[in-house]
């Protein structure tokens, strides 16, 4: 049985054998929890990448983690730009994140999710984590075979930290 938890803390830091980067389309590195991703792997993440050759929202990629010490992978994902999508199509991209990244993690035994598109991009945060839970728990009861035992959604501020706690207890 897998176990959905929220944490706080640095997601670079984090124990998880696959973290997610919330990363822009080029994969070649930003600010917020991209840059942050970057600089605690190192140069040689951004070889990887650029092998990559970008991602389009939603997508979602993956490379080692290199000196990320904690995971041992970083999946990749393209969060979407909130204005001018409207909330229907935001939502819709936001869960193909989620989809395809715990598609991509499904051997590991534990992943570890930012706030995918809260930041810059603007996402609100309550709606973003609506969707964040929804989709995991959508994707559990498709996979009931996988081998993740945790996926832990971390937030940077204690203000994040109570908004995905609310909504893992509204969304049971």
């Amino acid at each position: 049985m897998t176990t959905l938890i929220a944490v706080q803390g640095d997601i670079t830091r984090y124990p998880s054998e696959v973290i997610v980067n919330a990363a822009n389309s080029s994969l070649l590195g930003g600010g917020g929890v991209d840059g942050a991703i970057h600089r605690a792997a190192g140069p040689e993440l951004l070889h990887a990448c650029r092998l990559l050759g970008g991602a389009q929202t939603g997508e979602a990629k993956m490379t080692d983690a290199f000196h990320i010490t904690t995971a041992q992978k970083i999946v990749h994902t393209v969060g979407p730009v909130y204005s001018g999508l409207g909330p229907e199509r935001s939502a819709q991209l936001l869960a193909d994140c989620y989809r395809n990244s715990l598609d991509l993690a499904a051997d590991y035994l534990s992943i570890c999710f930012p706030a995918i598109s809260t930041g810059v991009y603007g996402y609100p945060i309550a709606e973003a984590t609506r969707v964040a839970v929804a989709t995991i728990r959508q994707w559990l009861t498709q996979h009931p075979a996988t081998a993740l035992e945790t996926i832990t959604l971390i937030a940077f501020s204690d203000a994040d930290l109570a908004v995905i706690r609310d909504a893992l207890v509204v969304n049971p």
